[in-house]
């Protein structure tokens, strides 16, 4: 009965242990990326052009962030809203699994006896400063101290287990069978989600002397490096589960993760005796049962890094892998800026030029939005609406990002009168476009309202709704056309045809207040009717505007 009793407190004392652990990291990593804002979002989302250094920085970021999973769920996110290739991804998730055995390391130094201090230092400043990058660094301190409480609360509960023939046992098996030492890793870090917490565990347990005043470590470094290899396998459950409900290319790179650590840890099963031979002779000296924390470091490390420099010449095959895997067609639509460089902001003239790249292809989505409004509406398209919806976002992050950049091209100061004038007119029309996607989007959701209500509407009304998209449309297609070319002479014919658009309104609401008088037409259709065209009537003003900016710009 006393065994029992011991084995429930050394449970006890294990997962409270784990549990402070975790907390400590996640504390940790949590200040951290507070202190940072979203600058680390923006960091990875904007320096993994090449697949060098998108691998430097997954190993920065996840450095700084202590999980490699939380890096590659923030991945999933980035490429799910198509921010991100899933090229990109791949190398940032490559580097994601350098940068998490910096937690190993730490541990290996063994500040245990510190732990308190630095908890103490770090709570003071958390909860008793304002000053906000103090605080974050306070939290921070706090969470690295109580990561080392957790560690020191599982070293301690876990010393008696030596004591027990039944875990004596088990760990001979598992040095006997590589394959179990896998498995069991791989399912201890599936469940606790975090390969930094599972090392951990590892570590302070092979830390143990094998019997009392031994030298000999509880677990030698052999049997640990399946255990490794199965926390690195099953630290890619977080990435998968947060792929559940995204775009394909966003599975793909979850995916990769775990294809990824699954193709290195299957290879070095194969080569475990000379691996742990040459992590035993770059490691430190000295007794097994001193140094096992810093070789189980090392080889973690050692192993991320041989991995990724295997992999980074066939980022492009593994991409086909996980595209072979998960077949599918994506939508296609790119939730990022294209032309806009930074660096180009001390050429106005060429910036510009960029601005107006970008501008021309944010008025293109918006030309599709109105295209699937109109199949939204007539049509009853539900799809469609979601095509909408989507596409408002994208126009949205345009428009931001487009006035950001033409408001940095005008702090340097650097203008001519005529840049000055054609940057205001690019501002304004990046606020025209928009706004005609924000009419898109309502017409869209008129077109929800009628499916959703079964509105009905006469075939008279729907002939007269297909009658103004059609005119409508004709003047966005010309606008955007005058817009991309520079071309005057088809902005005035843009111009020329608002006073139409005007006109039919007028003439449209007439006709439909006199079908509602004679009862041909439902009270409600009569609202969303008037609504909508009022809409088109708006869209079509932002198109005059467009059209004016190319005259005065030319």
């Amino acid at each position: 009965m006393s065994e029992n009793i011991n084995f429930m407190t050394i449970l006890f004392g294990l997962f409270g242990g784990l549990t402070l652990f975790i907390y400590g990291m996640n504390l940790m990593g949590d200040g951290l990326q507070k202190a940072a804002g979203d600058r680390l979002r923006n960091i990875i989302n904007t320096l993994t052009s090449n697949p060098l250094l998108a691998v430097l920085v997954g190993t920065v970021v996840t450095a700084i962030i202590q999980s490699s999973s939380a890096t590659t769920v923030i991945v999933v996110g980035l490429v799910s809203a198509k921010l991100m290739t899933l090229h990109q991804a791949i190398g940032v998730i490559m580097g994601a699994n350098i940068g998490t055995t910096v937690t190993a390391q730490l541990i290996a130094i063994d500040i245990g006896e510190y732990a308190y201090p630095i908890a103490a230092a770090g709570f003071i400043l958390y909860f008793f400063i304002k000053k906000k990058i103090v605080k974050y660094t306070g939290q921070t301190v706090f969470g690295f101290g109580v990561l080392f409480i957790g560690l020191n609360i599982m070293g301690d509960s876990m010393r008696p287990l030596v004591e027990f023939p039944l875990f004596i046992n088990m760990i001979e098996k598992m040095s006997e069978y590589p394959i179990l030492g896998l498995l069991t890793g791989t399912v201890f870090t599936m469940i606790i989600q975090s390969s930094s917490a599972s090392i951990g565990v590892l570590q302070e347990l092979a830390s143990k002397p094998i019997h009392p005043g031994s030298t000999q470590a509880l677990i030698n470094l052999q049997a640990a490096l399946p255990v490794i290899l199965g926390c690195k396998i099953g630290t890619t459950i977080t990435a998968l589960l947060a792929s559940i409900g995204v775009r394909i290319n966003a599975k793909r790179a979850a995916l990769a993760h775990t294809v990824f650590n699954i193709f290195g840890s299957v290879i070095l099963m194969f080569f475990i005796p000379a691996y742990a031979d040459f992590i035993r002779y770059i490691s430190i000296k000295g007794p097994e049962v001193d140094i096992i924390k810093s070789q189980i470091a090392n080889a973690h490390t050692l192993f991320s890094i041989i991995n990724t420099l295997i992999c980074i010449p066939f980022t492009g095959l593994l991409a086909k892998i996980v595209t072979l895997l998960i077949p599918g067609e994506d939508d296609g639509l790119e939730r990022r800026t294209f032309y806009l460089d930074r660096k180009m902001l001390g050429s106005p003239s060429i910036a510009m030029d960029l601005a107006m790249k970008e501008l021309a292809r944010m008025a293109d989505h918006a030309q599709d939005m109105m295209n699937n409004a109109r199949d939204a509406f007539i049509k009853m398209d539900m799809k469609a609406v979601e095509k909408v919806m989507e596409l408002e976002e994208v126009v949205d992050m345009l428009q931001d990002e487009i006035v950001k950049y033409l408001a940095s091209m005008l702090s340097q100061g650097s203008l001519t009168e005529h840049q000055s004038t054609r940057l205001a007119g690019l501002m304004h029309v990046t606020n025209d476009i928009e706004r005609m996607g924000d009419h898109c989007q309502n017409i869209a959701e008129f077109g929800q309202i009628r499916q959703n209500e079964n509105m009905p509407f006469s075939d008279e009304a729907i002939s007269e709704v297909s009658y103004a998209f059609e005119q409508v449309g004709e003047m966005v297609n010309n606008s955007i056309k005058a817009l991309r070319n520079n071309n005057p002479d088809l902005a005035l014919l843009v111009t020329s045809k608002e006073s139409e658009i005007d006109a039919m309104e007028e003439k449209l609401r007439e006709q439909h207040v006199k079908r509602l008088h004679g009862k041909l037409c439902d009270p409600q259709a009569a609202i969303i009717f008037a609504e909508l065209i009022h809409n088109l009537e708006r869209i079509a003003d932002h198109c005059n505007n467009i059209a004016e900016a190319v005259i005065e710009g030319s």
